[in-house]
């Protein structure tokens, strides 16, 4: 089996590419470099990638809508690198779907960190990864049933009522994982970052209620008045359903 992680660098400025890609071929990475977001598009469609690095200034394609098309058609992990500082920008990035926001000038030891941090926790079947979160590497044959739902922890499949198997990121099933293993109890922000992540706490704490918007949209029928996932004023959030493991 070929373990090493491929790289996708969407870029439109050859010198940053280059940079980028020498840092993680470095590190024993396999990267491709394109400057178009259809191209981008093309490559994910044709070949495995593991994770992109996409900057928000493209020529044919915004960067936030070319992250959003690449969580609709891959699991692939996502960071948003732009010279743009706003944090308007960053926090639509994380809400399209971006996994880190890394910003211009950068330190090439700080993106290739983040990249690993991203790796482990997207990828979590790695042969000898052993600095993988917890989460990760604890999952066993074992089912998880709440309100009709069911969670299989070890193919990383949720059915639910109707039958139908909503998309996941690898991030919303940590977090899904973390409460059902939790049920009933109030999680705060901090609590829930150690739970899904780690030691590879993401850049943005509040990634985390970004995440569970994103989760509440994929198991309640109605987001914005959640029944399983209750917000806790000042507190953090309870998952109130309960769950019974098989």
């Amino acid at each position: 089996m070929n373990d090493v992680r491929h790289i996708l660098i969407v870029e439109d400025d050859p010198a940053v590419a280059d940079v980028v890609a020498a840092c993680l071929e470095d590190a024993e990475f396999a990267t491709t470099i394109t400057s178009s977001g259809q191209a981008a598009l093309n490559i994910i469609a044709d070949t495995p990638v593991d994770l992109c690095v996409v900057d928000l200034g493209l020529p044919d394609m915004d960067g936030l809508s070319l992250t959003r098309e690449i969580k609709s058609r891959s699991a692939a992990g996502i960071i948003i690198l732009s010279g743009r500082g706003e944090t308007t920008e960053r926090i639509i990035g994380l809400e399209v779907g971006a996994d880190d926001y890394l910003g211009k000038p950068f330190e090439p030891r700080e993106l290739l960190a983040r990249v690993r941090s991203i790796i482990r926790r997207t990828q979590p079947c790695v042969p000898n990864d052993v600095s993988a979160p917890n989460i990760e590497t604890d999952r066993s044959d074992m089912f998880f049933v709440f309100e009709g739902w069911k969670v299989d922890l070890s193919s990383l499949e949720i059915t639910g009522p109707n039958g139908l198997h909503p998309q996941l990121s690898n991030s919303e099933f940590n977090l899904l994982q973390a409460f059902i293993e939790h049920p009933n109890r109030i999680l705060s922000r901090d609590q829930l970052l150690d739970l899904v992540h780690g030691d590879n706490t993401p850049a943005f704490d509040r990634s985390i209620d970004v995440q569970i918007t994103r989760l509440r949209k994929k198991i309640e029928s109605d987001p914005k008045t959640p029944k399983f996932i209750k917000t806790v004023r000042n507190r953090g959030y309870m998952f109130t359903a309960k769950v019974t493991r098989n």
